[in-house]
């Protein structure tokens, strides 16, 4: 298996969205994802993650691609499922910010 890079583009992630084998995980608070959020895609909060992870078996055979804000949390989110089973989780540079301002303007920013 070859192992994807680390970190993928808003453009990218914007052609594979709806892929049946593509999930796209939102690690922002419950709060971030009231004011803005990518249709399609699930909320794990990060600081709720250990609860959370373990719903992600049902994503074991999935491609994983996590985003937050601007991808700090995201990279740390991404890492962590490298490490722990998930060897090619990405992360979607720039976070919702950047798909705010390159992919869908209707998102707010905030």
């Amino acid at each position: 298996m070859t192992l994807l890079p680390i970190d993928i583009s808003v453009q990218e992630v914007e052609a594979m969205l709806g892929q049946p084998d593509v999930v796209l995980i939102d690690c922002r608070e419950q709060s971030e994802w009231d004011i803005a959020h990518i249709d399609g895609a699930i909320l794990f909060p990060m600081s709720q993650w250990q609860q959370v992870s373990g719903k992600l078996a049902e994503y074991a055979d999935k491609r994983l691609v996590v985003h937050c804000h601007h991808g700090g949390r995201s990279a740390r989110v991404t890492q962590w499922l490298r490490e722990n089973g998930y060897p090619s989780a990405q992360n979607m540079q720039g976070g919702i910010d950047q798909w705010s301002l390159e992919v869908d303007t209707s998102v707010p920013r905030y």
